[in-house]
């Protein structure tokens, strides 16, 4: 007992008389619903858009323009490391988001958001030159982007022990640094097929990427019912995906949004109304005929 006290103590112990007595100090949110110094997830199918929503997300932070209509968060230097696309493309990603800003705007992310890609270079969390190095990185950094998980650690994603040691080593990291780390990940094969990556156990691979985060939002794209119902036109509803948090620990989650993909596929929100349904708009004419004809309504 003696010794398990020592380690206590040198984690630093909770004075219980203290939080009974004292008002505590603001939760800090690095997002909403993501308290800073803690680990989140961004989850979608391929090519739904999540790389482009967590540059946005880090160029928001960096000081640069809400496109995503989040809320308001307080800025600070961002990090952002992709592992699986290359220079060209997230140039042309920057090059089209740099539209939508304003030249001070510009400036302030060009300043606040640094981005190393590492593509080709064998990334891995769990070794500890790599987790030494991106604590040194996360030291005075508000948020850490990871895209995608998968590229950052070379175990069997099925394996729920190797993958609670993955975000352990997330989760020390961000304690140290108090940076809060968001990470991209894949849905499963089931969750993309049935349309149904807003679900909390959509997260590709073992539970525990899922229990063992904080925070979950996902990107999920539109379905051909979702198309009929909000008068999206077949050809266009590759453009529209939904964005919202499926798991949320620390506060209210953020209300789901749908956003529209632009040039460079730039993130914005949608603007979409809600269509009768077909049944219901054929029943209205249907009725509208009998009444014109002298029937009654009770006897439809």
């Amino acid at each position: 007992m003696d010794s398990f006290l020592s380690v206590c103590r040198w984690c630093g112990m909770i004075d219980i008389r203290s939080a009974f007595e004292c008002e505590p100090a603001p939760i800090d949110y690095v997002l909403p619903g993501m308290v800073a110094g803690s680990v989140g997830a961004i989850v979608s199918p391929g090519g739904a858009g999540k790389s482009m929503a967590a540059l946005q997300i880090g160029a928001t932070l960096a000081g640069g323009p809400d496109l995503l209509n989040l809320s308001d968060m307080r800025s600070g230097r961002v990090l952002y490391l992709p592992a699986e696309d290359p220079i060209c493309t997230i140039e042309h990603r920057l090059h089209y988001l740099g539209k939508h800003l304003a030249p001070n705007e510009r400036e302030l992310v060009a300043q606040n958001l640094l981005i190393e890609p590492l593509v080709g270079r064998e990334p891995n969390v769990m070794d500890g030159r790599w987790s030494d190095a991106l604590v040194r990185a996360a030291d005075g950094t508000r948020l850490l982007i990871l895209d995608t998980l998968r590229r950052f650690h070379s175990y069997d994603e099925n394996d729920s022990g190797a993958m609670a040691a993955v975000v352990g080593r997330l989760e020390s990291i961000a304690q140290a640094t108090g940076c809060s780390i968001l990470f991209l990940h894949h849905t499963n094969k089931g969750a993309a097929f049935l349309g149904a990556g807003d679900m909390q156990q959509a997260s590709r691979g073992s539970s525990v990427l899922t229990d063992n985060i904080r925070w979950q939002a996902y990107l999920s794209s539109m379905t051909p019912n979702e198309a009929e119902k909000w008068g999206v036109d077949e050809a266009m509803r590759s453009h529209f995906v939904r964005l919202g948090v499926s798991k949320v620990n620390y506060g209210p989650p953020l209300p789901e949004r749908w956003l529209r993909r632009h040039e460079g596929g730039v993130l914005s929100p949608a603007v979409l109304e809600k269509q009768e349904p077909k049944r219901k708009q054929y029943v209205k004419q249907a009725t509208k005929a009998e009444a014109a004809i002298g029937g009654d309504d009770e006897n439809w």
